[in-house]
């Protein structure tokens, strides 16, 4: 990416020049135009400016030998050796990333006391799971599982580090990104492989109104987050493939400045990820009290509910009820939609859900580019007939 240069002594008309900026990304100060962080060099200033802006290209960067990383690599995401599901997903993923450019797959396990469990991922088909299993990684520490992780990429060099979006993978990830001053793209809902082996990482960007592709041509590994429900997990096989290889740090690696003293155990809580059946309520819902309305029909379908996000930011429901990716991706058997538009961001937290049925007034609604059904209509009438008719043993009427 290049960079703005101001030439002052070519503008004539300080005030003129500041207001061909769409985005307000010029000010002036002491007599001078200075350029602030809302530009999104979309070069209108350079095309319109009589000279005084010049776009000027960075000069090109040493690319790495890509020859020299192989493997796209699975971080093992556990909680006392109990592996989080979207380890699954992203085994399932990298085996068919690693297909398009006959790579190995490769997982990282790091804990105490799991060398059973790794052997659980065996039957996902990757080729190779190198096991840190040592006291000191006992309790997660961002500093003991970060030197794991570095020495683990000096040793193998991955060409690709795929980590689950959980609680572990967030802080985990970018403190690895910064070790090798490479690229961290976060919550991607894409991956795809260029034959070159750099990764293509796509999400949705500017507040959903675009999908980012993003790559990593110039630095590796390269790092992706995914959250969990987005891929799809491959089939169990009951014979193990790949094997097992130890890796080794020094303990004297792994010292850190933090010291569990003790873990309290979050108390388990009903959450719509692991619901089968949801009903979500969107802004076509007029006020809270109607709310009543789409948990009744939830619970005649013996489901949960959930929401959009403006109506968790009115205050109408509890930020773990939202649905998209500022809040919980979902993957039920049923999703019924409840004047819900469809924005990119809503959609890419469900888009997965086995059957999408939605109701919404506007006929040219997003939401129905994704829906399995479709109903156009006020959902203040199709909702109570649909609860009476569930209620009564039958369907939509």
């Amino acid at each position: 990416m290049g960079k703005l240069v101001v030439h002052q002594e070519k503008i004539q008309d300080i005030q003129a020049f500041i207001k061909l900026c769409p985005f307000n990304a010029m000010e002036e100060k002491d007599g001078k135009i200075e350029i602030n962080a809302a530009c999104r060099l979309c070069k209108l200033c350079v095309k319109k400016g009589n000279g005084g802006m010049e776009y000027v290209e960075d000069e090109a960067k040493p690319t790495v030998d890509k020859s020299q990383w192989k493997g796209i690599t699975v971080y093992v995401d556990h909680v006392e050796g109990r592996i989080h599901p979207v380890t699954y997903e992203l085994i399932g993923k990298a085996r068919e990333l690693a297909a398009k450019i006959k790579h190995p797959v490769y997982a990282l396990f790091m804990g105490s006391g799991i060398a059973d469990q790794a052997k659980e991922v065996l039957h996902y088909g990757v080729d190779k799971v190198f096991v840190c299993d040592m006291p000191e990684l006992k309790d997660f520490k961002i500093e003991t599982y970060t030197k794991v992780f570095e020495t683990f990429v000096n040793k193998i060099k991955p060409s690709a580090l795929l980590v689950g979006a959980t609680p572990v993978g967030r802080q985990l990830a970018p403190r690895v990104a910064a070790r090798f001053h490479t690229g961290l793209t976060a919550d991607c809902t894409i991956l795809d492989m260029h034959e070159n082996t750099d990764l293509v990482q796509i999400r949705p960007a500017f507040g959903g109104n675009i999908m980012a592709e993003i790559l990593t041509p110039n630095t590796r590994p390269q790092m992706a987050t995914v959250r969990y429900k987005i891929m799809d997990a491959p089939q169990r096989s009951e014979q193990e493939s790949g094997t097992i290889e130890a890796l080794e740090v020094p303990a004297s690696e792994l010292k850190a400045r933090m010291e569990v003293l003790e873990v309290t155990k979050k108390p388990k809580e009903k959450s719509i990820e692991n619901a089968d059946v949801l009903v979500v309520a969107g802004r076509g819902v007029k006020k809270k009290e109607d709310l009543e309305m789409i948990q009744q029909l939830a619970e005649a379908l013996d489901g949960d509910f959930a929401c959009t996000r403006p109506l968790v930011e009115s205050g109408w429901l509890d930020a773990k009820r939202q649905i998209g990716l500022s809040g919980r991706t979902v993957r039920p058997k049923l999703i019924i939609t409840c004047g819900v538009s469809g924005a990119i961001q809503f959609v890419a937290g469900m888009d997965h859900s086995e059957q999408i049925f939605a109701i919404n007034s506007d006929p040219k609604a997003s939401i129905f580019k994704v829906a399995n059904y479709a109903v156009v209509g006020d959902l203040y009438k199709i909702v109570p007939k649909l609860i009476e008719n569930i209620k009564q043993g039958r369907g939509l009427a």
